[in-house]
């Protein structure tokens, strides 16, 4: 946790609440990346806005695609909490088109799910290496 000696502006930082309103997700080819993840979440690709393509999460979040061709991208994890309800139907589209999904964040579990904090959860790779989560059930933090 900050302090005032380490940023001596922590004091007067506001108390009003932060929210995420959309993350750069770097691809090789961002359409085909923004319309894997739209495919398996059921979502829609939003229309470019510059560099970018956005998935828009419904919840005032979008995934904003920006193509980086020459050079590698480092994976990144992005976890979603989707509707119960839902879950099977992502598993299914996942197997429809021959992605391997995980029980773990380490992909030692293959074609298996987890059930953390009483949901169901999965992993897998996108097009770009990242480390896709889906979970019906946020984690319980300390």
């Amino acid at each position: 946790m900050p302090n005032e000696q380490q940023y001596p502006c922590a004091s007067a930082l506001p108390t009003t609440s932060v929210q995420l309103n959309h993350t750069a997700v770097y691809a090789r080819d961002r359409q085909l990346s923004a319309e894997f993840l739209a495919v398996v979440m059921g979502l829609e690709v939003g229309a470019p806005f510059g560099p970018f393509l956005p998935v828009d999460l419904g919840n005032g979040v979008t995934l904003d695609y920006y193509e980086k061709r020459d050079e590698p991208i480092q994976s990144q994890h992005y976890a979603f909490l989707v509707p119960d309800e839902q879950f099977d139907t992502m598993i299914a589209r996942l197997e429809a088109v021959g992605v391997t999904y995980y029980a773990d964040p380490s992909h030692t579990e293959p074609r298996q799910i987890n059930r953390l904090f009483g949901g169901r959860g999965a992993y897998f790779d996108d097009p770009d290496g990242h480390n896709m989560e889906i979970m019906t059930r946020p984690y319980v933090r300390p």
